[in-house]
């Protein structure tokens, strides 16, 4: 089973372990019961909220019907009136705030509460007919209009909610309509006095269909609400079981990484040993087979660890001018005999003055995975790389004429471990991390990349470079020169045996001297013994001890002594402690010539 499909299955089941937690179903009735409840909590809330805002509107509708009244009522009876309206306001402002806060009492029995102080409310309002009889025809007009315009407000500050809107509207609109029944016309025939009690009874039957509807809506309202709380609960539950499920992939590639990467940095240093001794022809041939094999499994476990820094956040972008003539050219030389091999044309036309502001070894990462991919992917024809002047800026191209990507793939082929047309698993293809190595390496340069592609047509994948500013200055960086033999002595600490005996077996073909040791006590004794040169610390060592406390321990003996972490670990938190200590790290398996020139430069630092 490939590193791939374990993983993948590894995130299956950690999504499948969060849905069982989750589920549990609530039996019909209490689901209603739950819903009705939700339902009058929220209807509280309104009835609350209203309280405090309508006081100012009606004390003004009573003071107006306190002025038509004052010149026909006693002052005593109108003020009276006006004192208790006040009251009630008061009560039930202050009432209602409180209801919707105390959960322990149920909230039927505080909608009873409120319903009675609707009922307390209206009431008090419709003592205000008891001015009726005494107004001439057109102040009783303009009391029932003001009147009516209280019970019409009544349908919005009680959403409809019948039990209490009606508490409300029939000690106001009954009375009302029956008195003007009853009293007494100018005409003869009073016609319309009768007609304005019709009218008004049938305002009533209007009012009561439109606080019907108002409830409806204010139902289905909070009933949306509810399902999109709910889809809201099911996003986060989801957010949440995709963060454990990829926490869990990272988890499992850390640790599969860091189990696989020991025996391969074993075998390399065994191997590493063995080319530097005098072999046959025969003997060495194998020997450079095994260092390819190593090198193809190496570079598939580095891909992880890119996948792994960029999650941890530990890469830095360094900024700097970059000739992108000199810096393809160089490209174009290293790819040049793999597209040969394949038979494959390979070309390149850039400008000379070609000049960006980038990260070179980052943009370097991006460009190898895309010729990595173009060349691995496109069985005849070329693949070319050209650079095209852009407003602000270049346009790098890598193009091939291989098979393309169908529509449907195009968005996928960035997510980790996708791969198209690979059912056989082919490990020269390798885990289907370049492009989303791409992709992160972009966003994190600020690079805008495209993707134009069709089967048949080949693909073609455009980089937006930034030109880089006037006046800018490239540093002219010396080849690397293979480091010379150095005569150091080495503290190995590693607490795998074969790992020892590896790097032993290496460091002496390099001329060093080397002392193993398997942990931190270990190593603080050895070096009380007879000072290192220089440190080389595996980073995870037996228990809960680690290369950062044996370098420190040692540091207590020996302030300064130079260091080298070497890790296979890619979890991103061991990364950044790493990174954190300031010491430097190399990741296994550690090729040769970087490890010679890791511990010259630590000797003569």
């Amino acid at each position: 089973m490939s590193v791939r499909q374990v993983a993948a299955g590894s995130g299956m089941l950690a999504a499948r372990l969060q849905r069982e937690r989750r589920i549990a179903k609530m039996k019909p009735a209490e689901h209603a019961s739950h819903a009705a409840s939700s339902l009058e909590e929220e209807l509280l809330r309104m009835l609350a909220r209203q309280a405090r805002r309508i006081p100012f509107y009606v004390l003004l509708a009573a003071l107006m019907i306190a002025a038509l009244a004052s010149d026909r009522v006693p002052a005593w009876l109108v003020g009276g009136w006006l004192a208790l309206v006040a009251v009630v306001l008061v009560v039930r402002w202050q009432v209602l705030g409180r209801l919707a806060g105390l959960a322990e009492i149920p909230a039927v029995s505080r909608l009873r509460i409120a319903i009675a102080l609707s009922a307390a409310n209206g009431i008090t309002h419709g003592l205000a007919l008891g001015f009726f009889p005494f107004l001439p025809e057109f102040e009783r007009a303009l009391q029932s209009m003001v009147m009516i315009a209280m019970c019409a407000g009544a349908v919005i500050t009680t959403a409809g909610f019948m039990p209490v809107f009606l508490a409300y509207l029939v000690p106001m609109l009954l009375p009302l309509s029956i008195l003007w029944a009853v009293s007494p016309g100018v005409a003869q025939t009073g016609w319309i006095e009768a007609s304005t009690a019709a009218l008004l009874a049938l305002f009533g039957v209007l009012l009561f269909a439109l606080g019907r509807d108002a409830f409806r809506l204010f139902r289905e309202s909070f009933e949306i609400r509810l399902q999109q709380a709910e889809l809201n609960r099911q996003l986060e539950a989801a957010l949440e079981q995709a963060e454990a499920a990829n926490r869990a992939k990272t988890r499992f590639l850390a640790s599969a990484s860091h189990d696989l990467r020991q025996p391969i940095h074993t075998l390399s240093l065994f191997g590493a040993a063995l080319s530097m001794r005098p072999l046959d022809d025969a003997s060495r041939e194998i020997v450079q087979h095994i260092n390819t094999a190593l090198h193809v499994l190496t570079t598939q476990l580095d891909a992880l660890l890119d996948i792994s820094k960029l999650d941890a956040g530990v890469v830095r972008v360094n900024l700097e001018p970059l000739s992108l003539r000199a810096f393809l050219e160089r490209m174009h030389g290293e790819f040049a005999p793999a597209a040969r091999d394949k038979g494959l044309a390979l070309t390149l036309e850039c400008p000379a003055e070609a000049l960006i502001e980038t990260d070179p070894m980052l943009l370097e990462r991006i460009v190898r995975n895309l010729l990595d991919n173009a060349i691995k992917y496109t069985e005849g024809g070329r693949v070319s790389v050209r650079v095209e002047p852009e407003e602000r800026g270049y346009a790098l191209v890598v193009a091939d004429t291989g098979r393309g990507i169908r529509e449907e793939d195009q968005a996928r082929v960035f997510e980790e471990f996708y791969q198209v047309d690979n059912p056989e698993r082919d490990r020269t293809k390798g885990l289907g991390l370049g492009l989303a190595i791409v992709r992160r390496l972009a966003d994190l340069l600020q690079i805008r990349a495209e993707m134009t592609s069709g089967p048949g047509q080949g693909t073609s994948f455009r980089l937006l470079l930034a030109e880089a500013g006037h006046g800018a200055r490239l540093s002219i960086e010396a080849p690397a020169e293979q480091a010379p033999p150095i005569a150091a002595h080495v503290l190995v600490v590693d607490d795998e045996s074969g790992v020892r005996l590896g790097m032993k077996a290496l460091l002496e073909g390099m001329g060093c001297r080397a002392t193993l040791t398997d942990g931190t006590a270990h190593a603080v004794a050895a070096a009380r013994a007879s000072r290192p040169d220089v440190v080389l610390a595996d980073l995870r060592l037996r228990g809960t001890d680690n290369g950062i406390a044996a370098v420190l321990a040692i540091r207590a003996l020996y302030p300064g002594v130079p260091a080298i972490l070497v890790s296979g670990e890619i979890q991103p938190e061991r990364l950044r402690e790493a990174e954190e200590a300031g010491i430097a790290l190399l990741h296994k398996p550690v090729p040769v010539e970087t490890l010679k020139r890791a511990i010259a430069e630590a000797v003569e630092a």
